[in-house]
């Protein structure tokens, strides 16, 4: 289920659900929300005031289970959504919110007093959504190393020190101060950039960087070898910007993390960054997604991610990662927020 869901996107394999089973299966999903327990046919009656009788509850109950969309774990246990049907829930059944003007001014606020640093803007960004959604709020820029490099251009800045820009596509710009074992003039620095520009330009960063350590051509042209050897001292590892955390005390509080060994497998994770960094970025830019179940990961199979990548000239997203009983519209509303904010000021 790590494929996202798109609001109002049906599909063929998708059950046809009469009025009766629409109503008891969002009425359960929205009563495991506020629960996080199994739902049984007597609570629904109560609880959500389905005008039912508990027999035509506890049928439409099963059918939903042989749909795929329920599970009973124990035999006199209700019944919870699986990730199948949390999935066609969202997809099918999701009453957009809409987010009330303070909360709108709050993101506003927060977003906008940031400095214009990028690693200051995503960590406040994972913050504002974990204090918004009480789960864990996550922001990442990606890995620069897949960027092709446009232009290379070096700069003096004394007669032993140069400045390397690297304008890479996007938009991203990559510097690096170089530190040259000799002194090299100006006119040495642009001769030297233009070898550099003619045989790197268009190769992903990555290859540059082991370009400028391993090709004998290089080491050919004295000039060019003396900033080829500063730029692989100063360089020596992938440009990444980490993925950005926050609001583990809000997760340790929800029942399907009480365990510790859960909780701490899912932070784990998290902490590593993959795939969570991958998937985030890799969505359609400027929309929001939901993946139920993020099943490429054990540790995170009964988690969802929802995410908005950023779109524009960094390639980036925000997110929350909760359990699969989320409030999705809440948190969609709060995530395509930020998102839209953070990508403004970006």
């Amino acid at each position: 289920m790590s494929q996202p869901a798109v609001i109002g996107n049906r599909s063929d394999s998708d059950p046809d659900l009469n009025a009766r089973l629409c109503g008891v299966f969002s009425a359960l999903v929205q009563v495991h929300r506020e629960t996080a327990h199994p739902v049984g046919a007597e609570t629904l009656a109560h609880r959500a005031r389905i005008r039912l009788s508990p027999a035509s509850i506890r049928h439409a109950l099963a059918e939903l289970e042989a749909l795929g969309l329920l599970e009973q774990r124990y035999a006199s246990a209700g019944r919870v959504p699986t990730s199948r049907g949390v999935d066609l829930y969202v997809r099918t059944l999701l009453a957009p919110a809409l987010l009330p003007p303070e909360m709108v001014a709050e993101v506003e606020r927060t977003l906008t007093r940031s400095t214009r640093d990028i690693q200051q803007l995503l960590n406040e960004a994972s913050r504002l959504l974990s204090t918004l959604t009480r789960q864990l709020g996550l922001a990442v820029a990606a890995l620069l190393d897949d960027e092709p490099v446009r232009e290379l251009e070096l700069a003096p800045l004394d007669p032993r020190r140069s400045l390397m820009v690297l304008n890479l596509g996007n938009g991203n710009v990559r510097t690096l101060v170089l530190e040259l074992e000799g002194p090299l003039q100006r006119e040495e620095l642009q001769e030297v950039a233009e070898v550099l520009h003619e045989r790197l330009a268009g190769r992903p960063l990555s290859e540059v960087r082991e370009r400028l350590a391993t090709d004998a051509d290089l080491a050919l042209y004295s000039a060019v070898r003396v900033v080829a050897r500063a730029a692989t001292a100063g360089w020596s590892r992938p440009v990444s910007t980490p993925l950005f955390a926050s609001g583990a005390m809000h997760i340790a509080e929800l029942p399907e993390f009480a365990d510790a060994t859960r909780l701490g497998s899912v932070l784990r994770s998290v902490e590593s960054g993959t795939p969570l960094d991958r998937l985030m970025v890799r969505s359609v830019e400027g929309q929001v997604a939901v993946r139920v179940g993020v099943d490429e990961d054990r540790a995170l199979a009964g988690c969802s991610l929802v995410s908005y990548a950023l779109p524009g000239s960094v390639r980036g997203a925000v997110g929350v990662l909760g359990p699969l009983r989320m409030d999705y519209a809440r948190t969609l509303a709060v995530v395509d927020a930020v998102g839209s904010r953070l990508a403004d000021l970006l």
